[in-house]
């Protein structure tokens, strides 16, 4: 049941359809049928997106230029309230949203074809591709510093330094794994401050399961969770899939004999994102193509270690340790990808 003063503010009545939708960790989603249209309708989690308003506002002028520059681009456009709001707050102050459901679409959990991996990378560069040219400070970050990969190593440090002796004697060789891969941080810095990546408008969650998949033809139709569309790099987008397009099993996965390299999966992302991408890219920014796979891998073990060695108070965990297996997991995904790449 969704609050009655939400209901209101979109014109829902009592023989609306309203149902959960998908399992989200982080808002509430819900498929709203109310004849003739169907529509998603989300809570934010506002203790995650502090600032709904930023989401909302970010959302709205990348909606405005790809309406005025890419008209057939398909984007997923917020549905504004019966008095033009783009959210409605409820009485606890949880913000909620609408979009549209796009008809004849499925969500994909796992990569197991070249084909799924070029149609997803190629979704994510077009949207980047599409958004080049508009202005990018008028876009604000949603989360700050989400991937700034100095700050999480600091963050790494810090959490090293508060640790438990038990919790650091348990975790020793993944912290030792952690502290040799340092050396990405200074790669990462030397590129941000050379100026070697242009800053855009980018994605920076390119889950597989953040593309909308054509039902019958398998191509890309639409990104979704726009939460994070905010400035960043291409490396962020790029890498991000990569870590998670490349092994066949995700990062809860506790055999980490399973982790493999698939080539085929690499090669095919790569070469989806630089069809659309390819020309908008300088030539610095596609030398750094194989790093940005590392970079993000990187993050997410550094992330996943230093809040075991917090005490487990950001992930959510189902099992003691999880996180720390979450952690030695992506420090096996980076030593694959590092003897891979050649970085």
């Amino acid at each position: 049941m969704i609050p009655k003063l939400v209901a209101q503010a979109y014109g829902f009545d009592a023989q609306t359809d309203i149902r959960p939708l998908g399992a989200g960790h982080i808002h509430k989603t819900f498929l709203v049928v109310s004849a003739p249209s169907t529509y998603v309708l989300q809570r934010i989690n506002h203790f995650v997106f502090r600032r709904p308003d930023l989401i909302m506002k970010n959302i709205s002028l990348a909606d405005d230029y790809l309406k005025k520059y890419h008209p057939d681009y398909t984007f997923l456009s917020v549905i504004r309230t019966n008095v033009g709001a783009a959210m409605v707050y409820d009485e606890e102050g949880y913000p909620w949203r609408l979009f549209p459901f796009i008809d004849q679409t499925v969500t994909l959990e796992e990569i197991h074809t070249r084909e799924q991996a070029y149609e997803g990378a190629r979704g994510f560069g077009l949207l980047t591709r599409n958004l080049e040219g508009c202005e990018v400070a008028l876009f604000a970050p949603t989360i700050e510093r989400f991937h700034d990969l100095s700050w999480r190593y600091e963050q790494f440090e810090q959490a090293l330094a508060q640790a438990g002796e038990d919790r650091k004697t348990i975790a020793s060789e993944a912290i030792q794994q952690a502290v040799h891969f340092s050396y990405l941080v200074d790669r990462y810095h030397q590129l941000i401050s050379s100026g070697s990546l242009v800053l855009r408008v980018t994605h920076n969650d390119t889950k597989i399961n953040n593309i909308l998949f054509d039902r019958e033809t398998g191509k890309a139709r639409c990104v979704i969770d726009l939460d994070t569309l905010m400035p960043g790099y291409f490396i962020y987008d790029l890498g991000d899939m990569m870590r998670t397009f490349i092994s066949p099993v995700s990062e809860e996965e506790k055999d980490l004999l399973k982790i493999v390299f698939r080539s085929e999966m690499y090669d095919a992302l790569v070469s989806g994102y630089l069809e659309v991408m390819g020309d908008v890219l300088t030539d610095a920014e596609k030398t750094a193509i194989p790093f940005s796979g590392l970079m993000m891998t990187y993050i997410m073990a550094l992330r996943f270690l230093a809040d075991y060695l917090n005490g487990d108070v950001y992930y959510t965990i189902h099992y003691e340790g999880q996180n720390l297996n979450r952690a030695r997991n992506q420090l096996r995904l980076l030593q694959v990808l590092s003897e891979q790449l050649g970085q």
